[in-house]
């Protein structure tokens, strides 16, 4: 865990949500977050993306923001994966914090609170963790659970880190760590890593959270571990060589200078 740096304090949070075939489990998912949300008066959006369901998930979203004005639902339209999904939404996104929840409700709107509330005393980046004190897991397949702590502790060790949950997709940022995290190459679950990763390797702030995370009610989990695991080590490496053998090209310090010339430049240009 590193300190956290004096910011502003933060004005509005965007939730991104990837949803394929959810109509299950998405209006109780929405109805919940944003609830729980406006009982803390914290200024929101919902993005909601769209990637390719074939049933009624994209009807249902649009009757939602009907009813929920801070509902924005967007579709992609182009290549399908979770992680394009997750790209697509923090592109339409326009807060200056970003949480990144899933559709079945296995992420607790109270524990985004927590995130927001974090991000609030000046951290960068918000990680939760389902396996230290004060959280838990529901009903967490067995056979997942163990490939997850394997997983998790390999991590651990590659990159010193404390983090016991970094393949967990749900964390919050500020917006300024996802600009300064892209280009995001992973199209698929691989995503969960690439964000927080990069973020703690060039050198944004961060802090862990216990948070609980319960099984779906309704649907079908899209994450194929057979699938996922050479995307998953392209992604880790690919980072471990950046932390390594970068020097330093891409971290939080060069992204703002960058940020600060290219505002000095265009101030210059407008006189």
């Amino acid at each position: 865990m590193s300190e956290e740096q004096p910011h502003e304090e933060l004005d509005t949070l965007s939730i991104v949500i990837p949803a394929r075939n959810e109509e299950g489990s998405i209006e109780s998912t929405l109805r919940h977050l944003h609830n729980t949300l406006n009982e803390h008066i914290i200024a929101h959006e919902i993005v909601v993306v769209d990637d390719g369901s074939t049933d009624g998930t994209w009807v249902l979203l649009q009757d939602l923001s009907e009813e929920i004005p801070e509902l924005n639902p967007v579709q992609n339209t182009g290549l399908n994966g979770f992680g394009r999904a997750i790209i697509f939404g923090l592109n339409h996104a326009t807060g200056d914090a970003v949480v990144i929840m899933m559709a079945d409700e296995s992420d607790d709107p109270q524990d985004a609170v927590k995130y927001w509330r974090k991000l609030n005393e000046g951290y960068d980046c918000v990680f939760g963790s389902r396996f230290m004190k004060g959280g838990a897991t529901y009903d967490y397949p067995r056979v997942k659970y163990i490939i997850n702590r394997m997983a998790n502790k390999f991590l651990q060790f590659l990159f010193g880190i404390k983090l016991n949950d970094t393949t967990n997709a749900f964390k919050a940022y500020r917006m300024e760590v996802i600009d300064g995290c892209r280009p995001l190459i992973a199209p698929h679950f691989n995503l969960t890593v690439e964000i927080p990763l990069k973020a703690i390797v060039r050198g944004y702030s961060w802090a862990v959270v216990p948070i609980t995370w319960r099984n779906r009610k309704a649907g079908v989990a899209k994450l194929k571990m057979k699938e996922q695991g050479s995307r998953y080590f392209f992604i880790v490496m690919y980072i471990w060589f950046e932390k390594f053998f970068s020097r330093g090209d891409y971290n939080k310090q060069t992204y703002r200078m960058q940020m600060e010339r290219a505002r000095t430049n265009r101030e210059i240009n407008s006189q």
